[in-house]
């Protein structure tokens, strides 16, 4: 029976607002009410299909990719690294497809590459692109195009590895965080890697192979002695059972909560990559359609990103229209931990637990305030997000005591709520008020906000 089978509602686990709510926390970063609700009458199949197919939100916009390459390219050429940033979570909130910008962000903490020494916003940019591309493509294609890619080569010195005086780096980041993973290469096998990567480099802005600088002389790698260039050794890393089992990690880490799956799951999802070539997209969807990802212990077990939480939020509450400042969101996600284009070092964010340190936290604490508040748009106004919340449940048919709208407000964010939670968010206001934002901050500041 394999680990993956697919859901089909049944008592214990119900097709409720529960598992629509953590279908779209985990892959689409939220969603709001109204597509709660029709996800709910029509079903998982439908759901997760919208997903997977790149057409989630029902306010497509078919301007969007338009407007998004022009705020690009004026944020690379102002050569202004917190507008690219800016950008980004433009493209989060309200791009047509959420889950393959949810599949950017694991793959730029997969091939996590950094402008603090790229120094290069238009090789970032276009990185960041490619990784959009190929998101749920074959892997060999993200690879190849990835490891070709100049901010790539600058980032892990590929202009250094030539013929007689290798560089170990890119060889080395190759087999120990892009494919294989610790414990299965020797060190050999990084020799011989960045030997067979010798004469990758960059001219005029673009991948070059220079063959006067390539050491075509033979190697030994996996047990093989051979001549080998740089397309031969991503080959032979893709054929190696290793590389599907570090995809499946990376996948099920993305979007399973922690102790949700085990080694025996691992290798059933790595033994299905290797069958279809490690179609990413084929990954993602066997995941995403599977008992365990809908199953109870699965349910809110996934410690959330800074980024994840920052637009979480905003999309769950239609605080998009118009959105809050990205320079902001941004911003702020940095104080949180996560400063994108700009991970810590070439294994990325470690995630889980790690996002929960004090500093992190009382910065989650002082973002849901901000927003509450309505401090993150262009204009400050306190009022902003009070009557946004107001129209919001009238639009929705939300009763008016404050213990329904605590209810409600519990349910959107987290997917369920319980009395103990309403009691905590309403504390001492007084019932005859309805402090919308209060309740939002209070629900944010929560532990219970932080999991998904």
């Amino acid at each position: 029976m394999s680990a993956w089978t697919p859901y089909q509602p049944k008592n214990e686990a119900p097709w409720n607002v529960e598992r629509v709510v953590h279908l779209h926390r985990r892959a689409a970063f939220a969603a709001s009410w109204s597509e709660v609700q029709r996800d709910l009458r029509e079903g998982p199949e439908a759901a997760i299909h919208r997903l997977l197919s790149g057409h989630e939100r029902s306010k497509f916009n078919a301007e969007f990719e338009a407007l998004s390459q022009n705020i690009a390219q004026a944020a690379v050429a102002s050569n202004s690294a917190i507008r690219l940033k800016a950008w980004w979570f433009l493209r989060m909130l309200k791009s047509p497809d959420p889950l393959g910008e949810r599949l950017t962000l694991m793959w730029h903490n997969h091939f996590a590459t950094s402008n603090r020494k790229v120094e290069n916003l238009l090789w970032m940019h276009d990185q960041n692109q490619l990784l959009r591309t190929h998101s749920r493509g074959p892997f060999g294609k993200l690879l190849s195009a990835t490891l070709k890619q100049p901010a790539m080569l600058k980032w892990l010195d590929a202009d250094a590895n030539r013929k007689g005086h290798p560089n170990e780096n890119l060889g080395r980041e190759l087999l120990e965080l892009f494919t294989l993973g610790i414990g299965n290469y020797s060190e050999n096998d990084i020799q011989s890697a960045a030997r067979a990567l010798t004469g990758w480099t960059i001219k005029k802005d673009e991948f070059v192979y220079q063959e006067s600088r390539h050491d075509d002389g033979q190697l030994e790698i996996f047990g093989s002695r051979l001549t080998l260039d740089g397309d031969g050794l991503l080959q032979r890393t893709l054929e190696h059972p290793a590389t599907a089992r570090r995809l499946a990690w990376r996948i099920c880490s993305t979007f399973m909560g922690e102790n949700t799956y085990d080694e025996a799951a691992l290798a059933d999802l790595a033994a299905g990559l290797q069958r279809q070539d490690l179609n990413i997209g084929w990954a993602v969807e066997t995941v995403l359609k599977s008992e365990r990802f809908f199953s109870a212990n699965n349910l809110r077990t996934r410690i959330t990103s800074p980024t994840e939480s920052v637009i979480s939020a905003v999309k769950a509450l239609e605080l998009d229209d118009p959105p809050p400042n990205t320079l902001q969101l941004s911003e702020w996600s940095t104080r949180m931990g996560q400063d994108l284009f700009y991970p810590p070092n070439v294994g990325g964010w470690n995630g889980g637990r790690s996002w929960l340190g004090s500093r992190s936290i009382v910065a989650r604490c002082n973002f849901a305030s901000a927003l509450a508040m309505g401090q993150l748009w262009q204009s400050s106004d306190p009022a902003r997000v009070e009557s946004s919340l107001v129209k919001l449940l009238e639009q929705y048919a939300v009763g008016s005591h404050l213990r329904d709208r605590a209810q409600w407000l519990a349910t959107l964010l987290y997917g369920t709520s319980t009395a103990e939670q309403v009691s905590i968010v309403i504390g001492d206001l007084n019932s005859s008020e309805t402090p919308l934002s209060h309740m939002i901050a209070r629900l944010m500041a929560s532990p219970d906000y932080y999991l998904a």
